[in-house]
């Protein structure tokens, strides 16, 4: 959603915040600013649309100062617009607040203010925050927060400055993720790593409650009480170049084109390549815990949720344990019926995603044991579950995720397989040639991947296309799901995917000659069943795409194929998603799309 940076030290911090809400433009905004301490004076620039507009009026109307933050704003109370763009000041002008995420009783204090001849200049729900905090402040910032900070509800990352104490930056967190990264004589505040690798990867994770002080001495933690904290370091794996394009001209395209390695490394981290064992220490159950397991629930939103379904297929498949999976956002309002003892399995990328969060609390509220799939060290989902498992996708900076798609299938494979092996389903031998062939999936990938100009050439061919319907059965109509998903995320075309024996049921109404059908065949004891469907749409005059993994009995020579490598049907989704995403990814470029930054999205959906 919104993104929050913010700089203590020596350096001029304009160019610092002005390169660190670069780095999170690919969160999606509409509008952005920053505030510096300025001479001792309090000096704000904001601007609606993109970034250079901000930095052009900097350009002309130029600031400076060793202490500031910025924000890019994704609207949610009020329209974009330069006054309700952050930051956002209060009535004396001596206050700036940053905010990413919700104040859900802002009307109730709003309200409350007026009351008391407050005077408000915009309609969001941050304005709030630093009239609060002025209408309260008698010289003391911290206290004032620890009197402010328990009158707010819902979720927030706050930054704040104030003209009457130049030296501080106050930073408070509560169900949105707030970091602080820590270099000699100098503190980067950002709401995701990728703003802050250029300059330190040793970072301060913020706890919910967490109000933090930071000078260019030192950082001092506290809670919303008053109590004061000690809180450590930890150290971020990724490099700087991972978050940067590296000659790709999308972020997309080179994540997609990453995956090998992602995969390679992913695998070698929970694997044994050269025993082609399963490291014990890293797997989230013993032989015990295996045996005992009676059901799993599987919960996750969007792309997340299409990698648990495909999970919940391995996992019921290999090691026969009862899977469900779960929308999160559905999840967390259940009156669900729970048992205590039961193991829920959360899937998120950024490990902020607010509605999962908010479903692993209530099943940690209900006695069940969490494990954890995320791409982010330290995250919320990652601390509060029972076990992580990362992915080693490094940072994934387009909005539309690829990679972390893949390596979180991945974690489902190499789970279902030690499950099956741990419940006496697959021998050591049996369990040692699965993990041969998952050992040659990046390369089968880096396969898939030199198909790229195919792929482009007939994604030209389809420019006009508006209506793509997928289809499938089994894994590869889960496939089918997220192929349809990213379709529509980064080229706004109208997709759909659907189970391919429910053609009949009612979707086939919409074939006709202008209609793209991609079908997916990978599935090879079912193929027999999809290509009759196949036929059925060929009748309707649809223009078909076969994506499959053997040779297909084409009745029309129009139609067009593209062959994935030959592995086990279980592990074919990994390769076959391949094709799709490089088909998203040139469609939307055709079009002239922002493809990093689809409209209307966010990469880490932290509010409801």
């Amino acid at each position: 959603m919104c993104g929050i940076v913010g700089y203590v030290g020596q350096q001029d911090c304009v160019p610092i915040l002005l390169k660190g809400l670069s780095a999170l433009e690919y969160r999606g905004y509409d509008s952005a600013g920053v505030a510096v301490l300025e001479n001792g004076k309090m000096a704000v620039r904001k601007e609606v649309g993109r970034l250079a507009a901000l930095e052009e009026k900097i350009g002309r109307m130029p600031l400076s100062g060793v202490i500031g933050i910025g924000h890019t704003r994704w609207a949610t109370h009020g329209e974009p617009s330069e006054v309700n763009s952050h930051p956002h000041l209060d009535s004396k002008n001596r206050i700036a607040v940053i905010h990413n995420g919700i104040i859900e009783n802002f009307r109730e204090l709003k309200a409350f203010l007026q009351g008391k001849g407050v005077s408000f200049r915009s309609e969001t729900d941050t304005e709030v925050v630093s009239q609060l905090l002025s209408y309260y402040y008698e010289g003391d910032l911290l206290k004032t927060l620890f009197r402010v900070i328990p009158m707010l509800e819902g979720s927030y990352a706050l930054g704040i400055l104030c003209q009457d104490q130049p030296e501080h930056l106050y930073c408070v967190r509560n169900g949105s993720p707030l970091i602080i990264g820590r270099a000699k004589g100098e503190f980067y505040v950002a709401s995701d790593i990728s703003a802050i690798l250029e300059y330190t990867r040793d970072v301060y994770i913020l706890e919910d409650d967490d109000i933090a002080d930071v000078t260019k001495e030192g950082i001092a933690f506290y809670r919303e009480t008053g109590e004061q904290v000690e809180r450590q370091t930890t150290q971020i794996a990724w490099s700087r170049d991972s978050a940067q394009k590296g000659g790709y001209d999308h972020f997309m395209l080179k994540e997609i084109f990453e995956q090998p390695r992602a995969l390679r490394e992913t695998l070698a981290h929970y694997v044994d390549l050269e025993t082609l064992t399963i490291k014990r220490e890293a797997m989230p159950f013993d032989r015990e815990q295996a045996n005992a397991l009676e059901k799993l629930t599987v919960i996750a939103c969007g792309t997340a949720h299409h990698a648990g379904m495909i999970g919940r297929v391995l996992i019921e498949t290999l090691a026969r344990v009862k899977t469900e999976t779960d929308i999160a956002s559905e999840y967390r309002y259940y009156d669900t019926i729970d048992q205590p003892g039961e193991t829920l399995i959360a899937v998120s990328q950024s490990g902020e995603t607010a509605d999962t969060v908010a479903a692993v609390r209530k099943a940690k509220g209900h006695g069940s044991r969490v494990v954890a799939l995320t791409n982010v060290i330290g995250s919320t989902i990652a601390r509060e579950s029972d076990m992580v498992m990362y992915t080693l996708a490094g940072p994934e900076i387009a909005v539309a995720s690829t990679k972390a798609y893949t390596t979180q299938i991945l974690l489902f494979e190499i789970i279902a397989l030690d499950l099956a092996n741990l419940r006496g389903l697959l021998t050591d031998e049996e369990l040692r040639e699965r993990l041969r062939e998952l050992a040659a999936l990046p390369e089968k990938a880096e396969q898939v991947l030199s198909h790229r100009e195919e792929v482009a050439d007939f994604a030209h061919s389809e420019k006009g296309c508006e209506d793509v319907f997928f289809i499938g059965r089994l894994m590869d109509y889960y496939t089918s799901l997220e192929a349809a998903l990213k379709l529509k995320e980064v080229s706004y075309i109208h997709s759909e995917a659907y189970a391919a024996g429910e053609l009949k049921h009612g979707p086939i109404a919409l074939i006709d000659d202008t209609t793209l059908v991609v079908a997916t065949l990978t599935q090879k004891r079912i193929v027999a069943k999809t290509i009759s469907n196949v036929e059925e749409v060929r009748a309707r005059k649809a223009k078909i795409l076969l994506v499959a993994s053997e040779p297909i009995p084409l009745n029309n020579p129009q139609d067009t194929v593209w062959r994935v490598p030959d592995t086990d049907d279980l592990f074919s989704p990994i390769l076959m998603i391949l094709y799709v995403q490089m088909f998203a990814y040139y469609m939307a470029l055709q079009k002239g799309c922002d493809i990093d930054k689809p409209r209307n999205l966010a990469k880490s959906v932290t509010v409801e």
